[in-house]
């Protein structure tokens, strides 16, 4: 199973990189410029990549690994200081599959952040947020708002 998420992920980064050679080599003269300030806490070291799904390699996998099993269930999903999941479903999710959903996703990040309260925060399409699932991990109980 490893080897396929890795395979997928190599064609992934393989397809990316020549759409995006073909789009810049065929989009005339252009250039990009570099930004004159940057977002809080990104260096110019080359962070930029770990902003679409998370702020550490641990949170960007897990938010990709999120995003690509819950097809069709989730648009988009993020993971802050991996303790804070926030996941962006899809209008075929019916809200009452919310709650289960945000106790799904709880498990799964429970599983790979152990040690640490967790939080996941559930927006609809619209981004508006719908619920909270807070984890404490000294009672083991999961809190929703």
């Amino acid at each position: 199973m490893k080897m396929i998420q890795q395979f997928r992920r190599f064609l992934t980064a393989l397809v990316l990189v020549l759409v995006l050679t073909t789009t810049a080599a065929c989009s005339g003269t252009v250039q990009a410029k570099q930004p004159t300030q940057l977002p809080p806490g990104i260096s110019r070291s080359g962070d930029y990549a770990l902003l679409e799904r998370g702020n550490s390699v641990q949170g960007q996998d897990f938010g990709n690994w999120v995003v690509s099993t819950a097809k069709g269930i989730v648009q988009d999903a993020y993971v802050r200081d991996n303790n804070k999941l926030g996941v962006v479903i899809t209008p075929q999710v019916r809200p009452t599959e919310v709650r289960p959903l945000t106790k799904s996703l709880l498990q799964g990040f429970h599983k790979n952040f152990p040690n640490q309260d967790l939080e996941v925060l559930i927006y609809a399409p619209d981004k508006k947020l719908i619920l909270t699932g807070e984890y404490d991990r000294q009672s083991n109980q999961v809190e929703y708002k």
